[in-house]
């Protein structure tokens, strides 16, 4: 049975923009139980990267030579190596040739999706961004170290990688397990963005950074970036963690709210609450 509406919340009636797509109606949901009015605009989709078969080369060569430290960025990155793994038929192998390494991931998303798996994190970035990930390496001795990487995406995360491979002796693999695809038509976009521009959206709330990208992507396609940013700066605007605040505040536009330690999507309802009933 669904979840009853709460008798009161300072959400109630409140315009709120999701561009989450994977678990856009988990989350559309938790707002709507609040009696919010929820506009639903799934900006990317998560698709398998295309060149497969350098995925599963880089599979087999962590099996045969599990490395001393895979840094994780995301939890659907570790999943989707887990599903292509399945795939090859080598699932168990990938696993136990996980346990044997340090793992440090870089938030609570991929810790959460290694205990799916049996497993801990050796090691977890005190902020879950790069910057956190690289103050985690630089405690360690990685001399003569073999490292491998988990992208984020399609970002090379070019910050990282030139960190690890500065490092004396250092031998890096990386792997891009997933791309971002269009979920909604650039028209659908066009419209929301000329709305926000009219002030009648009173949150939008971000759920990652390739969210960010796409919607500013589209506003240069079609000479909306002036509406855009009026949009978002009449407009409270929500983050989940700190690395989708970063992108935001990269482009100029005022973070209004983001949970203070857990960066899921509960906290991010219970701080968007928090944010109107002051």
């Amino acid at each position: 049975m669904p979840n009853k509406p709460l008798l009161s919340s300072s959400l109630q009636s409140r315009v709120v923009a999701l561009p989450e797509s994977r678990q856009l109606d988990v989350l559309a949901a938790l707002f709507e139980r609040r009696q919010a009015r929820v506009i639903r605009l799934p900006l990317v989709n998560i698709e398998d990267a295309p060149d497969q078969e350098s995925i599963a080369l880089w599979l087999r060569q962590f099996i045969a030579s599990p490395p001393d430290y895979f840094i994780i960025l995301t939890g659907e990155g570790l999943r989707r190596l887990v599903s292509a793994a399945s795939r090859l038929h080598v699932r168990a192998a990938f696993i136990t040739a996980l346990s044997r390494v340090r793992k440090i991931c870089r938030g609570p998303k991929p810790v959460k999706a290694l205990k799916e798996l049996g497993l801990d994190a050796e090691l977890q970035a005190s902020v879950p961004t790069t910057e956190g990930i690289i103050t985690t390496l630089q405690s360690l001795d990685l001399h003569t170290s073999e490292v491998a990487v988990q992208l984020y995406g399609e970002d090379p995360n070019f910050r990282l990688m030139q960190f690890i491979q500065g490092c004396q002796g250092v031998k890096c693999t990386s792997v891009a397990p997933y791309v971002y695809g269009p979920a909604l038509e650039n028209s659908a976009v066009q419209h929301f963005i000329e709305c926000l521009a009219d002030k009648e959206v009173d949150l939008i709330a971000f759920t990652s950074k390739s969210q960010v990208i796409r919607l500013f992507q589209i506003a240069e396609q079609t000479g909306l970036v002036n509406a855009l940013v009026t949009g978002l700066n009449h407009s409270h605007i929500g983050a989940v963690g700190p690395v989708v605040r970063a992108e935001l505040e990269s482009r100029g536009i005022v973070v209004s709210l983001m949970p203070e330690s857990a960066y899921f999507m509960k906290p991010l309802v219970r701080a968007a609450e928090a944010l109107f009933s002051e």
